[in-house]
């Protein structure tokens, strides 16, 4: 499973949503560590990390292939310094077609959720990633039974609808 994400994109025939639920995602990132150090994208296409060209490039051609991709982050409050770098780039994702949209977690604690991130495709299959608790990429899988994907659409659809547009949200 090389980019297994990717592969997923590709497929998708009307939909991609991506549920993210941890505070901190590969804390030794080069790209994290210039952001902690003061670097800013300030909004500027031209101050993106150099692993960005190729992500906006397959959102653009997933979202012309009239695939809508959704984003929902929730997150602990007040935020991580992970979470501020994500909010502080996410302007790129949004410029790139997707949809993003954040919930408190408090604001989540009712909804039955799966246990770890995930994608979802056209509503019909599931890639769940694993991580280990430093929040580095353990492991990846791929599930289709009925019952999964019901819990996920589900899960997703309420925190969706929850959830605060990313340019309405503030950082708490």
């Amino acid at each position: 499973m090389k980019h297994p994400v990717r592969e997923g994109l590709a497929k998708a025939h009307y939909s991609a949503v991506h549920l993210e639920m941890r505070d901190v995602y590969t804390p030794d990132d080069p790209e994290y560590a210039r952001w902690r150090a003061g670097h800013r994208y300030e909004n500027d296409p031209t101050k993106l990390p150099d692993y960005w060209g190729a992500w906006g490039d397959l959102v653009t051609e997933t979202t012309r292939r009239g695939v809508v991709i959704r984003r929902a982050r929730i997150v602990s409050e007040p935020v991580t310094d992970y979470i501020k770098y994500e909010h502080d780039l996410t302007f790129a994702n949004v410029a790139a077609g997707e949809l993003v949209r954040w919930l408190p977690r408090r604001k989540a604690a009712d909804i039955p959720l799966p246990g770890t991130d995930l994608w979802m495709f056209d509503g019909a299959s599931v890639l769940f990633t694993y991580f280990s608790g430093v929040g580095e990429v353990a492991d990846r899988e791929w599930r289709t039974e009925p019952a999964v994907v019901k819990l996920v659409s589900s899960a997703f659809e309420a925190v969706w609808d929850r959830a605060t547009p990313h340019e309405e949200y503030k950082l708490f």
